[in-house]
């Protein structure tokens, strides 16, 4: 029986107890798998990695002939009945075998599923589950008169949930179950996610689908898909969600909203999962009548307590608040001179009779920075407010840190408010939906990218001072610890939209429950759960996973400089500038001499100081910076060399050229699956994969065009600028397009493009004087979020083939957001064939183009 890698000691037990136990990622993975053995069936993505997909291969099924007929619930609550229906469907679905249900030993082998308390009523003298506040389990086999009883034993209810879907994950795994003696718990008590949901239905930074809980100002009817949410957040031993944007409505908090917000945290309550609220500190003015939040006036503390024992009235085991202040336009203390130390604690206050916990985020800076100042560093926001208040807040207080110090870019360090706080309850926030890294469109496997902050020694006094060893409370001996993680899953069936992007989801609660678990374990889990267990589409996937965060920073923002993405509005497309000149402080300074920020102690903005003497040390000198971080901490010269030998620009543009192609790969790498994977996930994941390259182009060109121009450093590679088999839309012969300017100018080619309104037909012709033969063709156009633009395009007046801006791209301008491209391969073409493009606008988005690129068809042709 394979086992997830564990940081606690397996302990073998003697007696009558025969097997190991199991834990809630592995189970998991292992249910999974077994789900989907035939591709050819259609598949949505709707059950995640919980498929369940039938097992015919032979070998497999003998393996778990053993297995009871029966299972035993010795007392019958929710979540228990829960877990009894989850390994009844998984075996039915998986081994197409229904276990009986009863709620006493029969006599005959059984699983038997209990807390630790119902179990010792039938098995005195077997020992018990490692306590984790009823979060640990033990699987194990006990002898009594004559028969074999498999039991899953937890330390709580939501421990045997985690065991069930343990043993789910083994065999869908088609991993052997013998020995059945193995035991887990959790790295933390806090394993949360937060959903950036609004009452209108929308979800800020989300980008599959409207809420699953709200529309129009009110909690959805039909709450059977956040029943499933929680499921599947309880396979992977996630226990919390706050289900609300952190950009808090107040009016969540008015009574009829809480009596209908009770209706979620009942279907939560199964499976183990806690509701919490975002909350705005001005909700005691807003919708309480005061005239004041100061949170030390009496009053105010007043109507949090009363609030809260209203909340707790309706939903007994609501989890706590979280808390977005002082940030971003967000209402803070700071309105009163008050300090978060004096907000967190009036609510905490309120919620500790009752358990509840408050999460305050470290999310607290000034967006309205002056960027002529070379001292001013949003980067050094978190620390500068947080490190004095050190041992100040309640101890149901949880300061929740973004893994970096900016926003979630696509490499930042790790911020060392991790290291400040050694006396305050500290949880790591960690980003699933992929607001700076492809927004569900681009292939990005994050779980490399948090292992690599979680894995980061801080060297705090000193000593190993790993990030997971700080966030989960055992380096500081924090009572309180955790990991939260920013999910926002919507009403798309697949949940995240991306057909592989819920690999992310699950890597995140792999990782909660274990920070020490492998990238590559965990990806090569879901994917076997996700897809099936043939060898060659868990090899490729897996490998793709893996790759996917450097490619996208391959191509996106190099070397620590930030993701370069538009910060202003879409955070996607690239818009170098957007980064400068304001107050938002993600500042790169670039200038015709170099690029980065120097955030050094010696000459710069000191930032790097706030972290222990060791890091320090390194990160001060550009000579000892790794490479990948060198354009966060220093400005350099275009000309200095890394360690790899390259000067930073020869690695801008290698780098970017060197992901476009890996990008490319991806479509290649996929299209070996076909037959392997069911169709519609298949077809689902090439579209979006074959975007992602298309798209990957426009970064890289975007990027390396800038840098050319800023710098004036030509490419030794002659490719930045060189294009030779590019036509584009602005030399060709118009018929009603007209030439329009492109902002910002890199994300067109030649900072130009063609348009054509809604009234008239537009047409765009060139003769070519190519040689006779095969040829691809890409039209580079543009495809706003509004309206549905048609172009068709013919070669001597014969249509060939044709295709409608129908992506809805996140942006309504021409820009990097929307510019996309549309691909004909196998043209048959000739010198003086006349190629020609027609366009027609709609919806108010008129029909653009960029240019035309075409590429003769050989085996290595390639974008």
């Amino acid at each position: 029986m394979r086992v997830w890698t564990s940081r606690r000691q397996k302990t073998p037990h003697a007696e009558t107890i025969i097997g190991p136990l199991i834990s809630p990622s592995v189970l998991l993975s292992s249910a999974l798998l077994l789900l989907g053995n035939t591709p050819c069936n259609a598949e949505t993505g709707a059950e995640g990695w919980l498929r369940y997909a039938r097992i015919y291969d032979a070998s497999a099924q003998a393996r778990y002939s053993s297995l009871p007929a029966s299972i035993v619930v010795l007392r019958p609550t929710p979540s228990l009945l829960a877990a009894q229906s989850e390994l009844t469907r998984g075996v039915r679905g998986m081994l197409g075998r229904t276990l009986r249900n009863t709620t006493r030993l029969p006599d005959e082998d059984a699983f038997v599923l209990g807390t630790a308390g119902d179990l010792r009523t039938v098995f005195p003298s077997m020992p018990a589950p490692p306590s984790a506040n009823g979060s640990g389990f033990r699987l194990c086999r006990v002898e009594k008169g004559g028969h074999r009883y498999w039991v899953i034993d937890g330390d709580g209810e939501t421990g045997v949930l985690y065991a069930t879907f343990r043993v789910l994950d083994h065999i869908a795994q088609l991993e052997t179950l013998s020995p059945w003696s193995e035991e887990d718990a959790p790295s933390a008590p806090i394993r949360w996610v937060n959903q950036w949901d609004n009452l209108d239905g929308s979800i800020e930074r989300g980008y599959a689908g409207r809420s699953i809980f709200f529309e129009s100002g009110s909690v959805q009817n039909d709450l059977s898909r956040a029943s499933e949410y929680a499921r599947l957040l309880a396979s992977v031993g996630l226990n919390g969600c706050s289900i609300n944007n952190v950009n808090a409505n107040p009016q969540l908090l008015s009574t009829r909203l809480l009596k209908q917000v009770a209706r979620i945290a009942d279907v939560f309550r199964p499976w183990g999962v806690r509701l919490s609220l975002s909350v705005d500190l001005s909700s005691p003015q807003i919708i309480g009548g005061l005239d004041t939040f100061d949170p030390l006036d009496p009053q105010v503390r007043a109507w949090w307590k009363t609030k809260v024992d209203e909340v707790y009235q309706l939903i007994p085991d609501f989890a706590g608040f979280v808390v977005k202040a002082d940030s971003e336009g967000r209402a803070g203390p700071s309105q009163y001179g008050r300090t978060p130390v004096d907000a967190a604690n009036s609510l905490a206050l309120a919620l500790a009779p009752h358990g509840g916990v408050l999460l305050y985020r470290a999310f607290v800076y000034n967006h309205h920075l002056d960027w002529r100042d070379p001292k001013a560093d949003r980067a050094r926001a978190a620390y500068d407010v947080f490190h004095g208040l050190d041992a100040k807040f309640e101890k149901n207080v949880v300061v929740q840190i973004k893994n970096g110090p900016i926003d979630f870019q696509v490499r930042e360090p790790v911020s060392p408010l991790f290291a400040a706080l050694q006396h305050t309850n500290e949880a790591i926030e960690l980003q699933i939906t992929q607001e700076y890294t492809g927004q569900g469109r681009h292939l990005v496997f994050l779980v490399p990218m948090w292992k690599n902050a979680l894995d980061t020694d801080l060297r705090v006094g000193g000593q190993d001072s790993r990030v997971q060893d700080l966030v989960d409370g055992k380096r500081f001996h924090r009572p309180l610890a955790g990991f939260v993680g920013v999910a926002n899953v919507g009403l798309d069936t697949n949940w995240l939209g991306h057909p592989l992007s819920m690999a992310n989801l699950y890597g995140f609660g792999r990782l909660a429950w274990n920070p020490d678990e492998p990238a590559a374990a965990i990806a090569n889990s879901w994917t076997r759960l996700t897809f099936g267990n043939a060898e060659k589409v868990v090899s490729a996937i897996t490998a793709m996973l893996l790759s996917s965060w450097q490619v996208y920073e391959d191509y996106t923002g190099p070397l620590g400089a930030g993701t370069l993405t538009d910060i202003l509005h879409t955070h996607y497309g690239p818009d170098i500038e957007s980064a400068e000149r304001n107050g938002w402080g993600q500042w790169i300074r670039a200038d015709h001499g170099g690029i980065g920020m120097d955030r050094t102690v010696a000459t710069g903005t000191g930032y790097i100081g706030q972290y222990p003497p060791e890091l320090a040390r390194e990160y001060e000198s550009p000579a000892s910076t790794p490479d990948s971080l060198l354009l966060f901490m220093h400005h350099v010269s275009y000309a200095y060399k890394l360690h790899s030998g390259k000067t930073v620009i020869q690695h801008i543009y290698d780098s970017h050229y060197e992901g476009a192609a890996a990008a490319a790969g991806f479509v290649r790498q996929w299209e070996t699956l076909r037959g392997d994977v069911d169709d519609a996930r298949f077809h689902k994941t090439l579209s979006l994969l074959t975007y992602q390259a298309g798209h990957a182009i426009v970064w890289r060109d975007a990027i390396c065009d800038w840098f050319y121009k800023i710098s004036g450093i030509p490419d030794a590679g002659g490719r930045v600028g060189h294009h030779p088999n590019r036509i584009e839309a602005e030399s060709m012969r118009l018929t009603g397009y007209t030439p329009v300017d492109v902002t910002p100018w890199e994300t067109s080619s030649g900072g130009k493009a063609v348009a054509c309104g809604e009234t008239i037909g537009c047409s765009a012709e060139t003769t070519l004087d190519r040689a006779a033969g095969w040829y691809n063709l890409a039209f580079q156009y543009f495809d706003p979020d509004r309206g549905l633009p048609h172009f068709k395009v013919f070669v001597n007046d014969q249509p060939v083939g044709a295709w409608s801006a129908d992506l809805h791209l996140p942006s309504q301008a021409l820009n990097g957001s929307t510019s996309t491209r549309y691909d004909l391969s196998g043209i048959a073409l000739r010198p003086g064939d006349v190629l020609k493009i027609a366009g027609r606008g709609e919806g108010g988005n008129p029909a653009a183009l960029d240019y035309v690129e075409i590429v003769p068809q050989t085996p290595e042709a390639s974008r």
